[in-house]
């Protein structure tokens, strides 16, 4: 899989609110389907359903503990998204502090022009 198809995946599939909840939660440490399935008002299969499509993102994965799964967070998918989301996040920032700058100078000017 490329890496543009591996950040279409992971964007995809953070853009779930209960996917985001369970990464947020895995960012804890590990756990088991049931642990995670906990404070959602949803059925376990449908918690399954939302972790395969995070574990087919590269965003976690499953190990074998004698009979539980226990998913674990995959840092370097959320890695990759996070350093392709901060080079657009520099750029735009930049972009705002020259914007910042050249209101501060109008408003400056029309103060100066006003007083005179």
């Amino acid at each position: 899989m490329s890496t543009a198809d591996q950040l279409s995946a992971a964007f995809s599939a953070l853009a779930d609110p209960t996917r985001r909840a369970i990464v947020a939660r895995l960012a804890r440490g590990e756990a088991t389907v049931t642990e995670l399935a906990k404070p959602f008002a949803i059925s376990q299969p449908a918690i399954s359903r939302h972790l395969k499509v995070l574990e087919r993102a590269g965003l976690i994965s499953r190990g074998r503990d004698a009979q539980s799964r226990p998913c674990r967070l995959e840092v370097r998918r959320l890695k990759e998204a996070t350093e392709w989301m901060n080079r657009y996040r520099a750029h735009w920032e930049a972009s705002f502090d020259r914007l910042d700058n050249l209101l501060t100078d109008m408003k400056q000017e029309k103060t100066h022009a006003n007083g005179k």
